[in-house]
Order: structure tokens, then sequence, then C-alpha cells
């Protein structure tokens, strides 16, 4: 059974990611690997606190480890602390990463490329899947997400701490990506089925960083 990381950040995209692949029977999952800026602690962008992703892990049973990379990472290049956490986990038997991308080429092939030289590969379970379908599945198998974070250039600034429903699919604008591709939102999993119990959670203060990107405060229980 081939040996697997996944790519973590505590959202939706690979929290399914990580569902199909321990569907398939195919694949050890022997982690959770999440990159996190400097010394801030929290995941960029999503803005969840560390801690709670942890407690992502424990409910999981899966170790989970956390990498810090510069706020200037090259665009060529992984960080060399990501490196040298992906060539330990190389030694270790770990031959794939597993990510949540769903359409963007430029992604796949900056992760494809920096993997290769390493010695390892990228798994894509969602890779070209019909943006409605993910969701779909996402609400029907069980997930339980909230909007941690907005962008408001391309949705109103209501959506952030919504939970992921079908109230949401109605709401969502049609000029954006329904699964937030385009950087549109970012999410935090609280529940699902491969969840040994759901994290608890309350929404703090919402707040504004870079003008436009709108987030709102999760605060572990």
């Amino acid at each position: 059974m081939e040996k697997v990381i996944v790519s973590w950040s505590g959202g939706k995209d690979c929290a399914l990611a990580l569902h199909e692949i321990l569907a398939s029977r195919e694949y050890q999952v022997v982690g959770l690997l999440t990159t996190v800026t400097g010394d801030y602690d929290r995941i960029d962008m999503h803005d969840i606190r560390c801690s709670l992703l942890e407690k992502q892990a424990e409910s999981l049973g899966l170790p989970w480890e956390k990498v810090s990379i510069s706020s200037h990472t090259s665009p060529a290049d992984y960080e060399p602390g990501l490196v040298h956490a992906l060539t330990r986990y190389r030694e270790a038997g770990v031959t794939s990463v597993v990510f949540g991308d769903i359409f963007r080429e430029d992604l796949r092939k900056y992760r494809a490329l920096n993997l290769a030289r390493l010695g390892i590969k990228g798994i894509f379970p969602l890779w070209k899947r019909d943006a409605f379908q993910i969701m779909e599945s996402f609400i029907t198998l069980g997930f339980k997400a909230v909007i941690s974070s907005v962008n408001t250039h391309a949705l109103d600034s209501r959506f952030v701490g919504q939970v992921i429903d079908w109230k949401f699919i109605f709401d969502f604008p049609k000029t954006a990506d329904v699964c937030g591709e385009h950087g549109e939102y970012h999410t935090f999993v609280y529940d699902g089925p491969i969840f040994k119990q759901a994290i608890s959670y309350k929404v703090g203060e919402t707040f504004v960083r870079e003008k436009y990107f709108n987030y709102c405060d999760l605060i572990p229980v």
C-alpha cells in the first residue's frame, strides 16, 4: 500500500480529498502537513488557528506537522523547511503528497515540478471535477464547514462566518467559483464522515486585512 501525506489547510477541499483517498483503500495516510507563514500561528489566507488544526488531526486520528515558511516564498522553489520535511517523509517511505486542487493548472504544475525534484509525486483526487458536484458531495456526505475568510472583491462580506449548506449554494453569486478555487473564500471543516467527533468552536470578531480580505476569528471551545 502506497504511503502518502496530505497537504492540509483545514478547509473543505483537502478534507474531501482525504475522504477520497481513504475510501479508495489504495493508500496509507501517514500524516497531515501544513505550512505556516513565519511565527504567525495561523494558516495563511484561511486565518485558522493552529490549535484548531491540532484538534482536527486528533479527531482524524492522524499525525499533524506544521512547517514554518517565509512570507517571501520564491515563486519557483519550495522553502528549505518544506524541502527538509518532505525529504524526511520520502526517506520514511512516503511516495506522494495529496492535494485538494481542482482546476488551477499553474498551481498543479508548480507542485509537480517541486515534488519531482525530491522524488515525490502529487495526487489530486478532485482534479477537473465539476464544481457543483464537488459541493454537492461535500454536503451530502455530511461534511460541515464554516467560512473563515472572504475576498470582498468576489464575495459580499456577509458570507464570512456562514456555514456551507444548500442555502450557501443558492445564495452564491454566479460570477464567482462556488468552490472558491480562485480564492473567493476559505473554510474550516469542523465535522464529517472522516472525523471521530466534531471540533467545537465559536465565531469571534470579524476584521479586515489588506483592504479587501474579510476574516472571522474562529475560537476553540
